[in-house]
């Protein structure tokens, strides 16, 4: 991420009119993978013209920006110059024209930023001439976020810095190890609660207790795990991928008329548990009356490189041969073709990432990596005689910890996917508490209605009741539906898996124009609406249109399923889902 860091001795307007100006000049910013932060003070106006689309843009950037602490503006790398202005107009070279590029007086960075003495000489240095401003643009905020110390984790070379990538490893290990010991200790004390949601209620407490009595504990224990909640983030796909690679084994036995009985419930489960989802918040909303207030800044996590794409796919090709070669060589078949079966998958979700957005509401990225990994499967089983059943059901998905495969590897980040929830909730622990009516209330009603409306719905058209079982937690992030499942017996959990992802698929493409037909407007409503019908699926795609309803999505989409394994872990509950459903 490349941050474009403007100090600006105008007021906050005509701050974002000169960084429009300056991006009117220069046509090719709005290409970059560039972030404008501007830092306003007062000073007498400065007339400027502005492109539409350019003003637009930079509003939207700098208006974000003002939303943030001053302490996060106070870190922020500074990465060229302070630009000022002089006499009531920006300095140009007299030369710039407007089909030019300006030449700006370039200053000292801004005394704020924390730079060594050898980053701020190469800043002041820099020219905005046309012909280099792009490599100096592309230079600078590497050198600066070098020097900044703990706040940069990435080399100047663009890749991360080996104390990056020591924290990562250190941060997402703890959470790794503590999942895998919560896990060992339920099971050996027979508890069937989830383990990782109890490991999420505890570090959600010990947030809120330090925050409490020590605040800058508990920020500093939130920095230490951003590393692996951020990883967790950007591979979050992932980690639901494996029961739909071995999903064609387990549909093998559904007969026909009962997936499309599946599909119907499905989608008119979707449907009805958004209306109650949204028109309850909207209900509660009108009760208690309270006023919006702007969110906590959500981290997001970097882009694919091309550099990981090369080198999973030289992985990818050099295992396949090995595995091909001696399908022993690592001792059994399952690690043999883990890592290309492992490669396979990621590179599925990288190119599914990387496609148009139009074509992501067809083949979106969790449908991309799973055929993926299905084609290589397949091609790996044609080629040494054993059979695509048998790549798929004995290397795979083993479900033997003593020998994993791919899938394993996988799907063992899911308790850390629920234990990673106890963070986004405490960032947003203000807004929780404000609009608290409005959320647990429709949370509630919404999950409770989504699990007994799905057994009374399979009751009614006559489905199997293991395969209405099978598909209650419909409406829950498949992280918790698993565990969801795990209660009751016989079921068939890649069908689970398969049914979650295909109500976020349907609540990504319909979500939208659903709400806007049901007259939901309000930002509440609709995103706790979007989470607790479609999870995250149908979060990410209102977030990349409707940025305030995010905070209210990424929520409800945690809360939505912590609610529904509590409600399922009472034995009540459990025995009258089972009795509704036949």
């Amino acid at each position: 991420m490349i941050c474009w860091h403007v100090v600006a001795e105008q007021s906050q307007s005509q701050a974002i009119r000169f960084v429009a100006t300056l991006s009117a000049f220069l046509p090719s910013i709005s290409t970059w993978p560039a972030t404008a932060i501007v830092r306003f003070s007062s000073g007498p106006p400065v007339p400027a013209t502005v492109t539409a689309t350019a003003h637009l843009t930079l509003l939207t950037l700098a208006k974000e920006e003002e939303n943030r602490s001053e302490a996060m503006a106070a870190t922020s790398p500074c990465m060229i110059a302070v630009l000022r202005s002089t006499h009531h107009r920006w300095r140009l070279s007299p030369s710039a024209t407007a089909t030019s590029p300006p030449r700006l007086r370039t200053l000292p960075p801004c005394p704020r930023c924390r730079l060594n003495s050898s980053s701020h000489r190469h800043s002041s240095s820099i020219s905005m001439a046309p012909s280099n401003l792009r490599h100096r643009l592309l230079l600078a905020p590497s050198l600066a976020a070098a020097a900044a110390g703990g706040d940069a984790a990435t080399a100047p070379s663009g890749l991360p810095s080996l104390l990056g990538i020591a924290h990562l490893l250190v941060s997402l290990g703890i959470v790794l190890a503590s999942d895998k010991f919560l896990k060992q200790a339920f099971a050996a004390a027979s508890i069937k609660f989830p383990s990782a949601l109890f490991g999420m209620f505890c570090v959600f407490s010990v947030l809120v207790v330090l925050d409490a009595f020590a605040p800058a504990l508990a920020k500093g224990f939130m920095d230490f795990f951003e590393p692996a909640t951020l990883f967790i983030q950007r591979w979050l796909p992932l980690f639901y991928v494996p029961s739909l690679v071995v999903l064609p084994l387990a549909v093998r036995d559904v007969p026909a008329a009962s997936g499309l009985k599946i599909f119907l419930i499905t989608f008119g489960g979707w449907f009805a548990s958004l209306m109650v989802a949204g028109y309850t918040a909207l209900a509660v909303r009108k009760i208690v009356n309270t006023q919006l207030i702007p969110a906590e800044p959500m981290s997001k996590p970097s882009p694919f490189a091309t550099f990981e794409f090369w080198a999973w796919g030289a992985v990818f090709v050099a295992s396949f041969a090995v595995a091909y070669v001696n399908p022993t060589a690592l001792g059994t078949t399952a690690r043999t073709c883990l890592p290309f079966l492992l490669a396979s998958t990621v590179l599925g979700y990288m190119v599914g990432s990387g496609l148009p957005s139009g074509v992501k509401t067809v083949l979106h990225p969790i449908i991309c990596c799973a055929l993926s990994a299905d084609l290589a499967a397949i091609a790996y089983g044609y080629l040494s005689r054993s059979g695509v059943d048998a790549v798929l059901g004995c290397d795979y998905l083993t479900k033997a910890p003593s020998n994993p495969g791919a899938g394993d590897v996988l799907m063992g980040f899911l308790g850390s996917v629920i234990i990673s929830f106890a963070f986004s909730m405490f960032k947003q622990r203000k807004l929780v508490k404000r609009h608290a009516a409005e959320i647990f209330t429709s949370i509630a009603i919404a999950s409770t209605f989504s699990l007994y409306s799905t057994a009374i719905l399979g009751r009614v058209i006559g489905l199997e009741p293991t395969l209405t079982i099978s598909i209650l937690p419909r409406c829950i992030t498949v992280a918790l539906a698993l565990s969801i499942v795990s209660f009751f017996e016989g079921v068939n959990s890649s069908l689970t898996a398969a049914v979650v992802v295909l109500t976020g698929l349907i609540g990504a493409n319909f979500v939208q124009a659903a709400m806007d037909k049901l007259g939901l407007n309000d930002p509440i409503a609709r995103g706790i609406g979007t989470a607790s019908s479609a999870h995250g699926l149908g979060t990410a795609a209102l977030s990349a249109k409707e940025p305030e309803a995010l905070p209210f999505c990424a929520i409800a989409y945690g809360l939505t399923g912590i609610f529904g394994s509590l409600i399922c872990s009472v034995p009540a509950v459990r025995q009258s889902l089972v009795f509704i459903a036949g």
